[in-house]
C-alpha cells in the first residue's frame, strides 16, 4: 500500500503498521460468514481469520522485510514461532477494529477515495495524475484495480476509527508548560572525577589471580570451531542474465497480445470549481457558478484567467484550471461524462459532483491508438526473458538440488551443468553474531551455516543440501578446511587478564574513594578543589553522562550547596558533583511549549489507543490456534 498517509495525525502514523497489513480481498462482509472448521488461525467472536488470510499476510510481511533489507534479508531471523504469533495477534487487532468500524457504520465515499488516490505526488507526471503510474502500482501489488481499491477503502475506513480515538488525546497548555519548566530547569554544578588510572599504583593482584580467573572463565578464552567452504549459487537473476529472445518470439508475443498495447483515448481539460460546504450554501454556490459561467461564455479565451480568479480547486486554480490529460475512470462520473461529450475548445454547462459545481473546457484530445512494436520491444523482451528464466529456474532448481545431494563429494558437476562459478569464502566461525552475517553473502544464511557445521559435512566433506538463501536463490556449500574449537593457552592471555583485573580493581578503588568523599561533603566538610563548573538541564541532556544527570536532578536542593555522586559506566570511575545554583525557567517560549504539547499529546493518544484496543480485546472472545500457526502445511 501507499507509504504516506495524507492525514498527518501522529496517532495514525504510530499505528500505520496495523493499517498497512492486508485485508482479505473479499471485504469486511465475509468476516461474519466464517470458514470451514479447522481452516482458521484465530476466531474473534463469530468472525474467523482463515489460514489463507494469514498466509497472505505472512507473505506480505516477509516481502516487506526483504524489500527493506535487500541482500541483508535472512528469512531464518523472521520465520520464528514468536513472529508468527505476533502477526496473528496483529490480525486479531485489525479484525477487532474492522468489526468496530462496521458497527459504527464508518465508510469512505467514491469521491473521497478518488481524491485520496489522485493526490499522491508519486502518481503524478508533470503535476498531473498519471493513469499509467497508477496501473503500474496496482500491478506491482498483484491485484486488479477493483481489489486494490476495495483494500484501500477498507484501510481508509480503519484510519477514520484510529484517528477518532487518537483525537481524544488532549494535553492542556498548563500541563505542557509545567513539563517545559521541569525540563528547562538548570542546575549549576562543579564536577570532580575520580578516574581508575589514578589508583592504578595502589592495585596489588594476588600471584594466582590471573590463573584463577582463567580457570573459572574458560569459555571466554575459547576460540570457536571454524570452517572454510566453497559454494555455488543458482539464482533466477543469474539465469535471467543468460536468457535470450529471438525477434520471431517478440513479434509472436506482440501479435498475440495486441490488447495490452492499446493506448486508450485521453482528454485534457481545464475547470473552474465552486465548492459546496453544506446544504445551506448549495444555492449560493450554484448562483455564483452560474455568474462565472456567463463570464466564461462571453469570452472563452479568458477561461484560464477566470479560473485563477474564481476556481476553489487549490490543485489547479493557479494553473488556470488545467487538469492535464486523463482517461476514463480517472475522474468522478459526472465530470468524466461531460468531458468526454465535449468537442475540443467547447465549454460545458454547470456540472454537479460531490465536490461542487464545475465549468469544464476541453482543451485537447489524444485519440486511442495501437502502440508500435518498436515502442514496446524492450518491454516485451524483458517480459519474455523473465518468463524464460522463471521456467528454467523452476526446472533447474530440482535438478540442482538432486545433483548436489547425489554427487555429494564435489560441487563441480552442478557448477558445470548450469554454468556456475565455484567460489570460496573466508574462515567462518560457528554461530557468528547476527551483525556479521550480511558481510558473508550466501554463506551468511543461518540454515546453510548450520549445514556446514553438521557432522557429515565436517568429517566427510560432503556437500550441504541446497538451501534457499534468498528469494529464487539456491546455494550449496562444501567444507574444504576445518578447525575445531580450542581454548587459548594461559600464557597467551595472561597479560590481557592481568590488565583487565587491574583496571577492574582500580575502578573499585575509585568508587570507594568517591563514596567516602561524598559522605564527607554531605557532612559539611568541603575542602575539595572543584573544577569544570557547568550548567546542566534535562532539556539538553548531554553536558554530563546520563547516570550523572539522574543523580544531579535527584539531589535535594532545598539547601545549597548540595552534593551528588555516581559511578560512571564502563569502568569510567566515579564522579562527584557540587550543586551551587538552581535556575528555574523564567520565560516560557511559546514555540517550545507547542512542540512539547504536541509530543505529549501524541504520547497520550498512543496510550489512549492502546487502552481502547485492550478494551476491545477484553470484551471480545478471542482464540488463537497456535497449532495452525506452526503447521508445516502453512
Amino acid at each position: 500500500m501507499f507509504d504516506a498517509v495524507r492525514n498527518n495525525k501522529r496517532i495514525v502514523q504510530v499505528f500505520l503498521a496495523l493499517i498497512t497489513l492486508p485485508f482479505a480481498f473479499w471485504g469486511v462482509d465475509s468476516y461474519v460468514r466464517g470458514v470451514g472448521p479447522g481452516n482458521d488461525v484465530a476466531v474473534v467472536d463469530d468472525s474467523k481469520i482463515s489460514i489463507q488470510e494469514f498466509n497472505q499476510a505472512w507473505r506480505d510481511h516477509l516481502d516487506r522485510a526483504r524489500q527493506q533489507l535487500g541482500a541483508n534479508f535472512k528469512r531464518e531471523l523472521f520465520d520464528t514461532p514468536q513472529a508468527r504469533l505476533e502477526l496473528a495477534n496483529t490480525l486479531v487487532d485489525r479484525r477487532l477494529l474492522a468489526l468496530e468500524a462496521r458497527k459504527s457504520r464508518l465508510g469512505v465515499s467514491d469521491a473521497l477515495l478518488i481524491d485520496f488516490i489522485t493526490s499522491f505526488p508519486s502518481l503524478k507526471e508533470n503535476g498531473q495524475f498519471s493513469k499509467a503510474r497508477y496501473e503500474a502500482l496496482v500491478a506491482s501489488q498483484g491485484m486488479s484495480k477493483e481489489m486494490f481499491e476495495a483494500q484501500l477503502r477498507q484501510d481508509m475506513t480503519l484510519q477514520q476509527l484510529v484517528g477518532a480515538v487518537g483525537d481524544t488525546g488532549i494535553v492542556s497548555a498548563a500541563s505542557a508548560e509545567m513539563m517545559l519548566r521541569i525540563q528547562s530547569e538548570e542546575r549549576q554544578v562543579a564536577e570532580l572525577r575520580l578516574l581508575p588510572e589514578q589508583f592504578a599504583g595502589e592495585v596489588k593482584l594476588d600471584a594466582d589471580a590471573a590463573k584463577k580467573f582463567y580457570d573459572e572463565n574458560q569459555k571466554i578464552f575459547q576460540t570457536p570451531e571454524m570452517v572454510r567452504a566453497e559454494y555455488v549459487v543458482l539464482s533466477l537473476d543469474g539465469l535471467l542474465a543468460q536468457a535470450t529472445v529471438s525477434e520471431a518470439e517478440v513479434k509472436q508475443w506482440y501479435d498475440g497480445h495486441q490488447e495490452r498495447y492499446q493506448q486508450n483515448e485521453e482528454r485534457r481539460a481545464s475547470h473552474i470549481l465552486i465548492t459546496v460546504s453544506g446544504d445551506t450554501d448549495k444555492a449560493k454556490a450554484k448562483a455564483k457558478a452560474e455568474e462565472v459561467l456567463k463570464d466564461v461564455k462571453k469570452t472563452t479565451a479568458r477561461f484560464a484567467e477566470l479560473a485563477k480568479q474564481h476556481s476553489q480547486d487549490p490543485g489547479s486554480a493557479a494553473n488556470g484550471g488545467d487538469l492535464g490529460f486523463f482517461g476514463r475512470g480517472m475522474m468522478v462520473k459526472p465530470f468524466e461524462e461531460s468531458t468526454f461529450s465535449l468537442k475540443e475548445g467547447e465549454v460545458s454547462e454547470l456540472v454537479q459532483s460531490d465536490f461542487g459545481y464545475h465549468i469544464i473546457k476541453l482543451t485537447g484530445i489524444k485519440p486511442a491508438k495501437q502502440k508500435a512494436l518498436d515502442e514496446v520491444r524492450a518491454e516485451i523482451e524483458g517480459e519474455l526473458k523473465r518468463q524464460s528464466a522463471q521456467r528454467r529456474y523452476a526446472e533447474a532448481a530440482e535438478t540442482f538440488t538432486n545433483m548436489v545431494y547425489e554427487q555429494s563429494d564435489s560441487l563441480k558437476p552442478a557448477a558445470e551443468k548450469f554454468g556456475l562459478k565455484v567460489q570460496q569464502g573466508p574462515m567462518l566461525p560457528k554461530n557468528p553474531p547476527a551483525q556479521a552475517l550480511p558481510a558473508l553473502g550466501p554463506l551468511g544464511n543461518e540454515r546453510l551455516l548450520n549445514a556446514l557445521f553438521a557432522e557429515d559435512a565436517v568429517n566427510n566433506k560432503r556437500n550441504t543440501e541446497a538451501v534457499e538463501v534468498a528469494q529464487n536463490t539456491l546455494a550449496a556449500a562444501r567444507v574444504v578446511e576445518h578447525k575445531p574449537a580450542a581454548v587459548r593457552p594461559f600464557d597467551s592471555v595472561r597479560a590481557d587478564i592481568e590488565t583487565m583485573l587491574k583496571a577492574k580493581e582500580a575502578a573499585t578503588l575509585a568508587r570507594a574513594r568517591g563514596e567516602a568523599m561524598l559522605a564527607t561533603l554531605k557532612g559539611g566538610d568541603d575542602k575539595v578543589k572543584w573544577v569544570l563548573v557547568k550548567s546542566v538541564s534535562r532539556l539538553q541532556g548531554k553536558q554530563v553522562p546520563a547516570p550523572a544527570m539522574q543523580a544531579i536532578f535527584r539531589a535535594d536542593v532545598s539547601k545549597l550547596p548540595a552534593y551528588a555522586g555516581v559511578e560512571l559506566p564502563n569502568n569510567g570511575g566515579y564522579a562527584v558533583y557540587k550543586i551551587v545554583n538552581v535556575k528555574p525557567l523564567d520565560k516560557i517560549d511559546a514555540d517550545k511549549r507547542r512542540v512539547l504539547q504536541s509530543e505529549y499529546t501524541a504520547l497520550v493518544a498512543q496510550e489512549d489507543f492502546a487502552a481502547y484496543l485492550s478494551g476491545l480485546r477484553q470484551r471480545a472472545k478471542i482464540e488463537i490456534n497456535k497449532a495452525a500457526l506452526e503447521s508445516k502445511d502453512r
